[in-house]
């Protein structure tokens, strides 16, 4: 039971991903076989990036909002929605993209600009942040852990995650991004029916099986507890959560809390009643209004 449910947790924190409409434009003295970056409005600098699967296309409502008073980076990850795969087609994925989007923020003089990251984003901007150090102003990460497995069993480590990962690493590539939709809605009674409310109502756009499959391997078993302690910036943690005492949702608060425990600063933790884990979608005037209080 403990193995289903922790795919399926995983399988919600995977986000869903969006088409990406004129996403293919880069930041015109930036190029990159791993990324790439659209640039909107002026102002001191804030950079979004997507979760697994997803593409600049989830922060197009934050931007909007954003764009008048910051200069706004919209990052995509290449193989994710329509991108072309490039470098990304083999090998690890998020430690190249932290890598990638500090070289970005080196290559535009960006001075400690403002991460939000959703999901995996997360994960990135935290890997940039513990790197990066003074570098970066401020990290949101958004419905994102440094360990996933943690928020189910605190106990849990990488090496009991390491077999369920190698399992959707190997459905995904042997039956295609749909096979990781369909187990989803499978496991919708693990979760609550949250995973059947994300798939039903985002649809799962996928991209190149081997970027998901690395991707989700990668979600399941990557452990960042460790780097916490390298991370100067202030830390925001936004996530949705339910007061209806069956949802998994409920216990969200203490698990995340527990999970930041170790970085330097106390994290600022914002739950958005009523939102799921594509918080920035369900509940975009709660989570606006976070934005706004963590970009003050």
């Amino acid at each position: 039971m403990i193995a289903r449910f922790l795919l399926a947790l995983v399988v919600l924190f995977a986000a869903a991903a969006v088409a990406i409409p004129g996403a293919s434009a880069q930041s015109a003295a930036f190029r990159s076989d791993r990324i790439v970056v659209e640039v909107r409005g002026r102002g001191a600098d804030v950079i979004l990036i997507p979760g697994l699967a997803s593409t600049a296309e989830v922060w197009r409502r934050t931007a909007d909002r954003l764009d008048d008073r910051y200069r706004v980076h919209l990052v995509s990850i290449r193989g994710f929605g329509d991108l072309p795969v490039g470098a990304n087609h083999s090998g690890a994925v998020t430690g190249p993209v932290a890598n990638e989007v500090r070289r970005y923020m080196a290559s535009q003089g960006l001075s400690r600009p403002a991460l939000i990251g959703h999901s995996m984003g997360g994960q990135v901007a935290l890997r940039i942040a513990a790197d990066a150090r003074d570098g970066v102003g401020r990290v949101m990460v958004v419905d994102a852990s440094p360990f996933f497995p943690a928020l189910v069993n605190q106990g849990a480590t990488v090496g009991d995650i390491e077999p369920i990962a190698q399992i959707a690493y190997q459905a995904l590539m042997i039956f295609g991004d749909q096979a990781l939709a369909d187990r989803g809605r499978s496991l919708g009674l693990d979760l609550g029916g949250a995973s059947d409310a994300l798939f039903g109502g985002m649809g799962w756009q996928g991209g190149d099986r081997r970027v998901l499959a690395r991707g989700i391997y990668e979600v399941m078993t990557l452990d960042l507890r460790h780097r916490l302690p390298d991370i100067t910036a202030p830390v925001t943690v936004v996530y949705g959560w339910s007061r209806d005492e069956r949802s998994p949702r409920r216990d969200i608060d203490r698990r995340l809390r527990a999970a930041y425990a170790t970085l330097p600063r106390p994290a600022r933790f914002e739950p958005i009643e009523g939102a799921e884990h594509m918080v920035m979608i369900d509940q975009p005037v709660r989570f606006m209004a976070a934005v706004e209080r963590f970009l003050a």
